[in-house]
């Protein structure tokens, strides 16, 4: 019942074959939601912040609703900070008590990128906190992040293995194709299996993630549209695709557009039909059931990792 690194996560995962999902949290329902799902599931679990969740909610709400979680459900869980853009940040969340930090040097030239990783890796790692590091850049909006498609790239093999053996990083965020937001493939979605192989090969043993990769239910973009959204053509990565991605070392998989989309299409379903209602509890609670539900799914047939708590 205590907060953890993902270092014993990722062992595990590596060896058994299975992702842990990593779900971006910004609220007490979302949070909640995801806990009922990783307890029905008994799934190991990772809650990440943003900065953008951190603007939002502030730090020390996001933090206390995670030891609630913790508290409330006996479980243990990492609590990681997604797209960290400087030391500072890094430094902060550390600090703060956070067992896990992604520090986001993609935008850098590969040299720029190694120096900032290693110095946090060097202060993390003092302190008993993994460290994940990207390597690629993804396209798509999410967040702070917004990076056009002409100025994505993808992960070179040889890059990596340099990366990883210079900084001393625990796991590392490959682009092979995902990308951010709800919109990640124009035409057949497809992502370079043979270059994530090969990295694998590279690298034995050694964790990967994958984010951007949401697989943006259609159901729920139907739900939403239904009830005024104007999302049209929204298309996510397919499932098949994430659980195949667990065969080469994919240990940790990204979650936050498919939480959005849960939550909002129920909110937007009770205020159509029930347009007296304004309660916050009275379509709050069933947004929260529904990302319960979806979570569940995913740990069972798209991550793999239900009952490896």
């Amino acid at each position: 019942m205590a907060l953890i690194t993902s270092k014993e996560m990722f062992q595990k995962a590596y060896e058994g074959k299975y992702a842990v999902g990593a779900f971006n949290v910004n609220n007490m329902e979302i949070i909640q939601g995801i806990m009922i799902a990783a307890q029905q599931e008994k799934a190991p679990l990772i809650l990440q912040v943003s900065a953008g969740a951190r603007k939002y909610a502030s730090p020390v709400y996001l933090r206390k609703l995670v030891e609630a979680a913790i508290e409330d459900t006996g479980m243990d869980l990492c609590l990681h900070l997604d797209h960290g853009e400087d030391f500072e940040i890094c430094k902060q969340c550390v600090d703060d008590g956070f067992t896990s930090v992604m520090i986001d040097g993609s935008k850098h030239p590969f040299e720029e990128n190694i120096a900032l990783t290693k110095k946090v890796v060097d202060y993390a790692h003092e302190r008993g906190v993994t460290v994940e590091a990207e390597l690629g850049k993804l396209a798509g909006i999410e967040d702070n992040i917004n990076v056009d498609e002409k100025d994505s790239t993808f992960t070179d093999p040889d890059e990596a293995v340099e990366f990883v053996e210079r900084t001393g990083v625990d796991s590392l965020a490959i682009a092979i194709g995902t990308s951010h937001g709800a919109f990640k493939f124009k035409g057949e979605p497809r992502l370079d299996f043979e270059r994530l192989e090969k990295i694998s090969r590279l690298l034995p043993g050694f964790p990967l993630v994958l984010h951007g990769a949401s697989t943006v239910p259609q159901e729920f973009v139907e739900l939403n549209n239904q009830y005024g959204a104007q999302i049209p053509g929204a298309k996510g990565v397919p499932e098949e695709m994430l659980l195949e991605s667990t065969q080469y070392g994919v240990c940790k998989i990204n979650i936050d557009t498919d939480l959005r989309l849960a939550m909002t299409a129920c909110i937007r379903q009770v205020f159509v039909e029930q347009p007296a209602v304004f309660d916050p509890r009275k379509y709050l609670g069933p947004a929260r059931e529904a990302i319960a539900k979806m979570v569940a799914h995913k740990m069972k047939n798209v991550l793999n990792c239900s009952g490896k708590a």
